[in-house]
């Protein structure tokens, strides 16, 4: 089998196992994980190999930045203190615990801090994955993914000073402080200023192909300059993304949000899942290098033990805590129960930042010697991935389920609301425009925004009746028949006039352009 042939066969994997594993009912990630350690196993499967200097560079940049397009600064504000307090401090402290624990089991001091860096961080992919399916309070999910985000940020300093002290054969309490320093300011300065830029470049481009490109370019170049500054590449990425969150949407236009958008969708998914496939080939990989020594499966055993307990041990006590300032008015946060903790404590996984990192380690130090027990490193990281992932993984639906931390809240409703509240502005502002503009354009630009509420408010009603008058839960399916008749009608009709050649290739996809959006927009 050729690389491209394998490079097929994990494509035909991903695609299939993402619908078996939405039916299913287990994380994605899960999936993959098992899909990647049993490929390896067939006969004439190649290796895969990619420098480790190109890891981080190449998978970091567009998984925060995609992260980035599915929150707002808004929400990690109210949620600043526990994003911070797990961000920061529990990372920091599961890196040292880690680190005391591993050489406790043998590993020198040098190797048992990058260890500690490698697994401290939670992959919030699985967690919230199970969190959105479950519709888990909205709290809870920014909370994870403001913890997955930022904890990168704190972890790879960690393990960039570990790294460093291990191939310069020695390390510097003051060099640790330089770094954190120049990492933070760096990287938020660096990241700032580019989105700002970014930006500036959007707003004087009006096409959705350049606009495009340009978001597609600057993570990695944010990333990369950051990084070559000393600074922190995932505070940069982060900055920058929420940055054009928050102040970019102006100016970009309506189509290049749309495919910028879909492209960065699809490139979180297809990155996420291959990293995720790829746990099994370096699994395997570092097995067959040299054969598993009795101390490294402990190692593994205990340094996974510890990542959970630490956890634990963090949060209740954490939690505990706030509760006591928010009774002496100290805390005006909102109150987190005992079963909203044991999720967040359960939902520890670890995923693509600790894979990044593992196989990121240089293979030798300053004098040309391997870097000291890099295999077990790797070993044991990609353990602890795998680990948390199966069990907690595939456990933690159940233990949401059975807790009852789930709310009742649905999306559908929220879109409705908002959609209507939305195109009630609109109107609202055309009718009291008092521009000197023909009456005739002024009455044409309302009706299309009065004719798009009446159908929304046309539609809302087929689909689920009124208070007093319910409708039959028929309706809906019959609903959504028609309205896929019409699109396929439609479809049908522009696609044949290309075909035929009576209109033009671009005036065909512009108007299957807009039958698709409608599609999209009155669908369920």
């Amino acid at each position: 089998m050729t690389a491209a042939v394998l490079l097929g066969v994990l494509l035909a994997g991903v695609v299939v196992l993402t619908p078996l594993a939405d039916r299913w009912r287990i994380p994605l990630p899960v999936v993959l994980t098992i899909f990647g350690l049993l490929i390896p196993l067939l006969p004439g499967v190649p290796t895969l190999r990619v420098d480790p200097e190109l890891i981080l560079p190449i998978v970091l940049p567009p998984l925060l930045f995609a992260a980035t397009q599915r929150a707002t600064a808004r929400d990690f504000r109210e949620q600043a203190r526990p994003i911070l307090l797990l961000a920061v401090g529990l990372t920091l402290a599961t890196a040292g615990v880690v680190a005391v624990v591993a050489h406790a089991l043998g590993m020198q001091w040098g190797p048992a801090f990058v260890l500690g860096a490698v697994v401290s961080p939670p992959d919030p992919v699985a967690a919230t994955a199970v969190a959105r399916r479950l519709r888990l309070p909205g709290r809870l999910v920014t909370v994870l993914e403001g913890e997955g985000m930022f904890n990168d940020a704190t972890a790879l300093v960690i393990f960039k000073v570990a790294v460093a002290a291990v191939v310069a054969g020695g390390f510097s309490r003051g060099t640790f402080v330089v770094s954190l320093v120049l990492a933070v300011v760096v990287g938020l300065g660096v990241g700032l200023a580019a989105g700002w830029l970014t930006r500036v470049a959007l707003a004087h481009l009006h096409q959705a192909a350049p606009e495009t490109t340009v978001t597609l370019a600057a993570p990695f170049v944010v990333y990369l300059v950051a990084d070559h500054f000393q600074g922190s590449g995932v505070l940069a990425v982060l900055a920058l993304g929420l940055y054009l969150r928050t102040f970019g949407h102006t100016a970009i236009t309506a189509g290049g949000w749309l495919l910028g958008r879909a492209v960065w969708n699809y490139a979180d998914y297809i990155i996420t899942s291959l990293v995720f496939v790829f746990i099994g080939f370096e699994l395997t990989a570092v097995l067959e290098l040299s054969p598993l020594e009795s101390t490294e499966g402990w190692l593994a055993l205990g340094v996974v033990a510890t990542v959970i307990l630490v956890r634990f041990a963090w949060l209740f006590p954490a939690v505990w805590l706030a509760q006591i300032r928010r009774r002496r008015g100290s805390d005006r946060g909102t109150p987190v129960g005992a079963r909203e903790t044991l999720v967040t404590a359960w939902a520890g996984m670890r995923g693509v930042v600790t894979i990044a990192t593992a196989l990121a380690l240089p293979l030798v130090v300053d004098g040309g010697d391997a870097f000291p027990e890099r295999h077990a490193v790797i070993f044991v990281g990609l353990v602890a991935v795998l680990a948390t992932l199966v069990v907690q993984g595939l456990t933690l639906a159940p233990l949401v389920t059975r807790l009852g931390v789930g709310g009742e809240a649905h999306l559908g409703t929220e879109v409705r609301a908002l959609r209507r509240r939305a195109t009630s502005a609109a109107v609202a502002a055309l009718r009291a425009d008092d521009s000197d503009v023909p009456e005739r354009v002024r009455r044409a630009v309302v009706l299309e925004y009065e004719r798009f509420l009446a159908a929304q408010d046309a539609l809302a009603l087929a689909r689920y009746g009124t208070s007093d008058d319910v409708a039959d839960p028929q309706d809906k399916h019959a609903v959504e028949a028609l309205l896929r008749k019409a699109t396929e009608a439609e479809r049908e009709l522009v696609i044949g006039a290309r075909r035929d050649g009576s209109v033009s290739a671009e005036a065909a996809d512009e108007v299957l352009s807009d039958i698709e959006t409608t599609a999209v927009r009155n669908s369920e």
